[in-house]
């Protein structure tokens, strides 16, 4: 039995300050060429038995998902190593956030989260949801931190 989760959502009706990266880290969108790195940041972040499903599982239903969009996916480079990754879905849904644990507490979450704030308000979305595991403490915290609410799940 999966833990229990919930639903988390941003308001977008208030401007949002853009992401400040701390110096040596950037952010680009995702190529096709950067699926296998984005795979293994997930799987790093999450560990094991976290839901991640191997690489020839995940990247054919994600990519192949209707609510694919590369531009909605945001990865975090320190030099040419990827550190971190937010993809959404075209929803307004934030599908995945993921720091590699070496890449920590420097801000990467929360300057992810902007430019995924950012990038909605471009849209014109009004919201931003996503969904967290109860027990994910550190992430909720995050999350808070950056505006987010607990709603109800919908559908």
């Amino acid at each position: 039995m999966s833990e229990q989760a919930f639903r988390l959502r941003k308001d977008l009706d208030q401007p949002v300050l853009p992401p400040e990266w701390p110096p040596g880290f950037s952010c680009r969108t995702l190529r096709t060429e950067d699926a296998r790195a984005v795979h293994a940041v997930m799987s790093e972040a999450y560990g094991e038995g976290r839901g991640v499903p191997g690489f020839d599982v995940w990247w054919p239903e994600f990519s192949g998902d209707s609510e694919f969009d590369a531009s909605l996916c945001f990865l975090v480079y320190r030099s040419e190593k990827l550190v971190a990754v937010a993809l959404c879905w075209t929803s307004a849904f934030l599908k995945d956030l993921a720091v590699r644990p070496d890449a920590r507490r420097v801000g990467l979450g929360g300057n992810l989260l902007r430019q995924v704030f950012r990038s909605f308000q471009a849209r014109h979305a009004r919201t931003v949801d996503l969904k967290v595991e109860a027990g994910n403490k550190a992430a909720i915290a995050l999350y808070e931190r950056a505006g987010m609410y607990r709603v109800p799940w919908e559908g």
